[in-house]
């Protein structure tokens, strides 16, 4: 056990560079960048019986008490404010536990501190700080219990966390924020891994075999450049992948379409990816925009802003290529140009700059190797 020592842990945001959307089906293939940004989790004992959460996110810590397993909220506070606060963290402390009491371990009496670089004066930029939140702080809830885990230990217990909460998240944040760099992420079934916890425990599910799941790393590209915009505007993934899922579309033969032309795209980019062709990267790029501007025609979810349009106008004016990253329907999206072509990434922020879309600074963070 570690006592009453602080454990500190850092997760990086993420980026889809292609696949968003096709991959919430398991199996279906995506990839996923880690930036540079990154969200940091501190647990130490607490001062008494329960879990304390704060976050730069709300202005008070919330305190949560343990009543058969889960964690309530504790008195004297607004019930429904504190419930949807820091569901993620919540999840994680939860899940951590039940691992913990496999093992005869107590559940963690613990104070929880959240920091991020995935917002700026409490809007988010769309970096994945739900996925990054829920792996750093599994990490350091596991370290601080006294527990070992492997990296795709990790990443398995912050995919049974985020399951907990809505299984049509996909993951792949997760794999990114876990593995660092860059990733081809495949999903696995969360309501089969949800259940599996349930019936099985945790400990057991953490190492039966779960189809679907796979994450491999990937080189960068070689000779382009990443530029990230965002368009000032916070987009909800799980609201527009869960109107995707409420739609007859789903299941229908264009989705199943969908699916063989995402999986199309994906593949060859990961090819280029390995094989350090990139145009044939910019290539693939593009037709992943065009496939997910076909998607957008077809079921009207409003993944691309105007903004995000002339995002990528700009990006093929200055000889790149680019897409809305995640769900679209605000947040940033990415362009990738001849990184040697200073010329063209001006011109880039001169357009961008008349749409509204502003650069962040954005890179990729390594690649995370076992804790």
């Amino acid at each position: 056990m570690t006592g009453g020592r602080t454990v500190v842990r850092h997760a990086p945001g993420k980026l889809f560079v292609a696949g968003e959307y096709a991959v919430v089906e398991p199996g279906t293939p995506a990839i996923v960048m880690a930036v540079d940004r990154m969200v940091t989790v501190t647990v130490r004992a607490a001062s008494g019986p329960g879990v304390v959460i704060s976050s730069d996110l709300v202005a008070r810590p919330m305190r949560w008490q343990w009543r058969d397993g889960r964690l309530e909220v504790g008195p004297g506070q607004d019930t429904e404010r504190v419930r949807g606060a820091a569901p993620h963290v919540v999840s994680a402390v939860e899940t951590v536990a039940a691992l913990l009491a496999e093992h005869a371990l107590p559940a963690p009496q613990v104070s929880i501190s959240v920091s991020s670089d995935l917002h700026e004066g409490g809007t988010k930029f769309g970096l994945g700080s739900s996925g990054a939140v829920t792996v750093a702080s599994v990490a350091a809830l596991a370290a601080h219990g006294g527990l070992t885990l492997s990296r795709a230990e990790r990443l398995r217990l912050a995919l049974l966390a985020t399951a907990r909460i809505d299984t049509k998240d996909s993951g792949g944040d997760l794999a990114a924020s876990t593995w660092g760099g860059w990733v081809a992420y495949r999903a696995p079934d969360r309501a089969f891994v949800r259940d599996l916890a349930l019936r099985r425990g945790v400990g057991q599910a953490l190492h039966t075999p779960w189809p679907g799941l796979e994450v491999t790393s990937l080189p960068p590209p070689r000779g382009l450049r990443l530029e990230v915009g965002w368009t000032g505007r916070a987009a909800s993934t799980t609201s527009l992948v869960a109107q995707l899922h409420r739609r007859a579309w789903r299941g229908s033969a264009s989705h199943r379409a969908f699916l063989v032309a995402s999986t199309g795209f994906v593949t060859a980019a990961i090819d280029a990816l390995q094989a350090g062709d990139d145009q044939a990267l910019l290539h693939q790029i593009r037709r992943a925009r065009t496939e997910l501007a076909r998607l957008d025609d077809e079921v009207a979810l409003g993944i691309f802003t105007p903004q995000l349009t002339e995002l990528c106008a700009a990006a093929e004016a200055a000889g790149g290529a680019a897409k809305p990253s995640g769900a679209g329907g605000g947040d940033c999206g990415i362009a990738l140009l001849d990184a040697a072509a200073q010329h063209d990434i001006a011109l880039l922020h001169k357009r961008w700059a008349a749409a509204a879309v502003h650069p962040l600074s954005v890179g990729t963070a390594p690649e995370r190797n076992e804790e």
